[in-house]
């Protein structure tokens, strides 16, 4: 399996699902009640849904530029600062949902094997608080790109589901229903 096939379908149907969560949070409580939801914590050191949604979006555009050895864009930045900055400004849910039809929409111009490079490729990974990791590029893949990006999604998932937010397991992995072997689907 090569780096592309692996992060490239895994960042888009997670953000796909994502973006459905949000979606469902907005049916059921409409705008002005799900606004709120993005302000929702797990904990209060834990950033906010508004801040997982931002921070899921900055790993799949963090991967695709640090394999390809590309400087990050300026909406890295954006994301983040944005991110950092939701417990004061969370925005909407129209906004994250557009953050995230952008990352999705970013990832869909990559060519196969984009990211592919070599397993033992170094990557030199800086922190913000200037702790450096040195790991190969299968080590970033496997141990913090796709480790981080999935923490940010189970927490926004998490967040949801402790706001009451009705989500399930179908919502999560809506990516492979069209795997579902014919009458082997919940009972009952």
């Amino acid at each position: 399996m090569s780096f592309t096939t692996l992060l490239i379908p895994t960042h888009t149907h997670m953000l796909k699902a994502l973006s459905g969560w949000l979606e469902k949070a907005e049916v059921q409580r409409g705008e002005a009640g799900a606004g709120a939801i993005l302000s929702a914590r797990l904990a209060p050191d834990m950033f906010p849904l508004a801040t997982q949604v931002r921070f899921a979006c900055v790993q799949a555009y963090e991967a695709a530029h640090r394999l390809r050895g590309l400087a990050f864009p300026a909406l890295i930045g954006e994301l983040l600062d944005e991110g950092r900055n939701a417990a004061d400004q969370p925005g909407s849910l129209a906004s994250a949902r557009a953050r995230i039809a952008e990352t999705v929409a970013f990832l869909e111009t990559l060519e196969p094997g984009a990211l592919d490079v070599s397993a033992d490729s170094p990557i030199a990974h800086e922190l913000a608080n200037g702790m450096i990791f040195d790991l190969t590029a299968e080590q970033y893949v496997r141990d913090w790109a796709l480790g981080q990006f999935y923490f940010h999604i189970m927490a926004a998932y998490a967040i949801l589901r402790s706001e009451f937010i009705e989500v399930g397991k179908a919502d999560y992995i809506p990516h492979l229903l069209p795997h579902l072997r014919s009458g082997t689907g919940p009972r009952g």
